[in-house]
């Protein structure tokens, strides 16, 4: 049942949930008019995961203007128009420069006490972590970023922890107290930079605490909604008590609707009109639209079909054919083309065969390569 607010455009006949996913595809402008830039989709969703950072890109690009490619994305990237870092989980995000400081301050603290316990097994004692951050400052102070292969070469030199997990806690710490943060791309490594070098002051840095919660509740419904209060607690590990009073002080901004016992707000402010449907979508597994909803996300059409491989080892996503989860995808480029194969949960007929090629040939386009398709 749907009950309070309202869902535009899509059929009244339609089920409740299934308005919500269109409404959604239509919120995070992957079947409305695609934005300008991968800035502008960044500033829209507030962060955008990035673990597989070739597939965050692909996420970007799918909510950009046609003829959108993977070189322009990287240049973009390289050029400032966002940051990679470890921000709102203890997981890569894309987010914008003026959003780094209060958000980081919104939620930091609250994952870096989550990783206390295991921060001190690995040995990583307060004295540690300061060390750690003086080596960072003095390393990456100037204007050339260096690299994680760069960073445990310094660490070693001071006796510092360099094995792969260690090192890796240090770089996120530094990363959630807003020390560090990536820079332009070297080749196939990322590389660190100081944000105080690289991100002006601005007015956001100077949030209190409420109003860095409340900033961050509604930049996730302007750009996730029709979302829940435990969606928004999954993406930014802020209480429920938080966000609720959060979504309190909003009520006059925001709407809500009930949909199969789950309450779930939105902007009615942001244009639901679909301009662009697709029949299908290779989504990747970290994306936005299909990995933030637990409860309320993409059905599977075949929800007991077996599905033995994990998602987050298939360097690809799922396939979303017409609403439905139908099976997983997985790419592999080469200097000559870019390799999908598509493993459905059972057979695709026709149709849904071809809405699946055309949007792996998207795909294909975005990287610039020839499409080899197969379906296994």
């Amino acid at each position: 049942m749907l009950v309070g607010g309202r869902c535009d455009d899509v059929p009244v006949s339609a089920h409740p949930l299934d308005r919500v996913h269109r409404r959604r595809l239509a919120t995070q402008r992957l079947s409305s008019a695609g934005l300008a830039s991968g800035a502008d989709v960044v500033r829209l969703l507030g962060c955008v995961q990035s673990q597989d950072a070739p597939l965050a890109a692909w996420s970007l690009a799918q909510r950009m203007r046609p003829g959108t490619t993977y070189a322009g994305v990287l240049a973009e990237q390289s050029a400032g128009g966002w940051l990679r870092t470890h921000v709102l989980r203890p997981t890569w995000h894309l987010l914008a420069p003026e959003d780094l400081r209060w958000m980081q301050g919104a939620t930091g603290p609250r994952v870096e006490a989550s990783l206390a316990g295991f921060n001190l097994r690995l040995g990583l004692t307060p004295a540690v972590i300061t060390t750690a951050r003086t080596v960072l400052e003095s390393l990456l102070a100037g204007p050339t970023p260096h690299t994680r292969r760069e960073v445990r070469v310094a660490f070693d030199a001071v006796g510092l922890p360099t094995e792969v997990q260690p090192l890796a806690h240090l770089l996120i710490l530094a990363e959630m107290r807003a020390v560090i943060c990536s820079g332009p791309p070297r080749g196939t490594e990322h590389t660190y930079v100081l944000v105080d070098e690289v991100v002006r002051p601005g007015p956001s840095d100077l949030f209190v605490e409420e109003d860095a919660r409340r900033e961050l509740t509604r930049r996730f419904v302007t750009g996730h909604g029709p979302a829940s209060d435990r969606d928004l607690a999954r993406w930014s590990t802020l209480t429920l008590g938080q966000i609720r009073s959060a979504l309190a002080d909003l009520g006059a901004v925001f709407e809500r609707i009930e949909v199969d016992g789950h309450e779930l707000w939105f902007d009615p402010r942001v244009s639901a009109r679909t301009t662009r449907a697709h029949a299908a979508y290779l989504l990747p597994t970290f994306d936005e639209v299909c990995l933030t909803y637990a409860a309320t996300g993409f059905p599977r059409r075949t929800p007991d079909a077996s599905r033995q491989r994990l998602l987050s080892e298939a360097g690809g996503g799922i396939v979303v054919v017409e609403g439905e989860d139908v099976g997983i995808w997985k790419r592999a480029v080469t200097a000559k083309d870019v390799r999908v194969t598509v493993w459905p949960d059972l057979p695709l007929d026709g149709a849904d065969r071809e809405a699946v090629g055309e949007a792996a040939q998207s795909l294909a386009t975005f990287l610039d390569r020839p499409l080899d398709l197969a379906f296994a």
